[in-house]
C-alpha cells in the first residue's frame, strides 16, 4: 500500500495533541483552552481521512480545505497556550513545528489539487469544442 505522508503526520500529531491535553488537564488544571486545541488538533486528521475517501476531486479539495483551517486554528491555540504560560517553550516549539509542517503540506496538496482540477476543466472544454 502506498504511503500517505499527510495521513501519517496528522495521525501522529493528533496523538501528541491528546497527550498534551492530558498534561494540560491533569498537571496544569487547564480545561478551557485545552478543549479547543484537542478539538481542532484531532479534527485535522479526521478531515484528511474523509478527503481521501472523497467522492470527487471537489469533495477531496473541500475536506482538505477544512483540514487546513483546523490546522491554522490549532496553530492559534498552541500560541495562546504558550503565551499564557500553560506550555513550556520546548513543548511549544515541538508542537508548533509539527503544526507548521502539516500546514505547509496541506497548502501544497491544495495548490496541486486545484491546479489539476483546472487542467481537467481545460481539457474537458478543449475536447468538447
Amino acid at each position: 500500500m502506498k504511503q500517505n505522508i499527510i495521513k501519517e503526520k496528522s495521525f501522529t500529531f493528533a496523538l501528541r495533541i491528546i497527550k498534551m491535553y492530558k498534561f494540560l488537564t491533569l498537571e496544569q488544571k487547564e480545561f478551557i483552552l485545552s478543549k479547543q486545541v484537542i478539538r481542532s488538533g484531532t479534527s485535522i486528521g479526521a478531515n484528511i481521512e474523509e478527503a481521501c475517501a472523497g467522492q470527487s476531486k471537489k469533495d477531496f479539495i473541500a475536506k482538505m480545505n477544512i483540514s487546513l483551517k483546523e490546522a491554522k486554528e490549532t496553530h492559534y491555540w498552541l500560541r495562546l497556550l504558550f503565551k499564557s504560560e500553560y506550555l513550556k517553550k520546548d513543548m511549544f516549539d515541538s508542537m508548533i513545528s509539527d503544526c507548521n509542517e502539516i500546514i505547509l503540506l496541506l497548502t501544497r496538496i491544495l495548490q496541486t489539487s486545484n491546479e489539476n482540477l483546472e487542467m481537467q476543466k481545460f481539457r474537458n472544454t478543449k475536447n468538447n469544442s
